[in-house]
């Protein structure tokens, strides 16, 4: 592992990079619930393959807040799960290029940095908060959607399933907002289809009030089944569902050029969101 400030150094280096206005907002202003760890910066992993940079250790989550150049702001957030197997966040790849291309549509962007590893409980409390962040600073008529891939799908998917159930004390006002997506969005998701026979995910109850989806993916994805199956019970509920399946393009391709599922799917998701939002 790299030292812990090494966290730090990486975020002053990308802003500076960055066109985009930056800020960083911690999730929890006390205690973190149910987190047994004391808060600190989360750890690069020392593995950078893939050209990305790959976070573990998270005991203090964040949201990185990307703000759209000044008049471009459309109106809409949307909150970004970094996927990871639930034990790291790809944070670039998968989550601060995601807020870059997504202020060029006009959307304010928070790149979530949640609890990990393993910590799918907690995650969830982060990603409510994240939401209700997110809204605060949206602007009351604005709409939010939550954005994930893989692991980070499946945590948009909780979300955008399990809204309505209170998963931890209220902290502050915040709290009083709604944590309910407008709208979800699930690239190259996992872990959707562990219910018996490689069926919806137990935990994920599709209701009237599950926000509509985009959800993409492969067919050569050891992870493609879980699109499929939480499509079919989208389509089975009468939710709105967009699904988008290209025969190649593997897993973890974020939109970096090369792939044609990573170049294919901003295009496809973008004309989406525009309809929703």
């Amino acid at each position: 592992m790299k030292p812990l400030i090494s966290f730090f150094v990486l975020i002053f280096i990308y802003i500076s990079l960055s066109a985009q206005q930056v800020d960083t907002i911690y999730l929890w202003p006390g205690a973190v619930p149910g987190e047994t760890e004391p808060k600190h910066p989360a750890v690069v992993d020392s593995n950078r393959s893939g050209n990305t940079t790959r976070l573990t250790d998270v005991t203090n989550p964040m949201v990185v807040e990307f703000i759209p150049e000044e008049g471009a702001f459309n109106g809409s957030s949307v909150v970004i799960c970094p996927g990871g197997a639930y034990n790291i966040l790809s944070i670039d790849k998968e989550g601060y290029e995601i807020a870059e291309w997504l202020n060029t549509l006009g959307y304010k962007a928070f790149v979530l940095q949640y609890r990990v590893p393993q910590k799918q409980e907690g995650a969830l409390q982060d990603v409510q908060r994240a939401l209700r962040i997110a809204r605060s600073r949206t602007g009351a008529s604005g709409k939010v959607g939550v954005l994930g891939f893989s692991a980070g799908g499946s945590l948009s998917a909780r979300a955008s399933t399990r809204f309505n159930e209170k998963t931890y004390e209220p902290v502050d006002h915040l709290d009083e907002l709604s944590c309910r997506p407008d709208f979800t969005v699930l690239i190259y998701p996992a872990y959707l289809d562990h219910g018996p026979g490689r069926t919806l995910t137990p935990e994920l109850t599709i209701t009237g009030e599950t926000p509509p989806m985009f959800l993409f993916g492969t067919i050569d994805d050891k992870y493609g089944n879980s699109a499929l199956v939480m499509t079919g019970a989208l389509r089975d509920a009468g939710i709105p569902a967009e699904l988008h399946m290209l025969p190649a393009g593997g897993h973890g391709y974020g939109l970096r050029p090369g792939n044609a599922a990573g170049e294919r799917w901003p295009l496809l998701c973008a004309k989406w969101m525009e309809s929703v939002r």
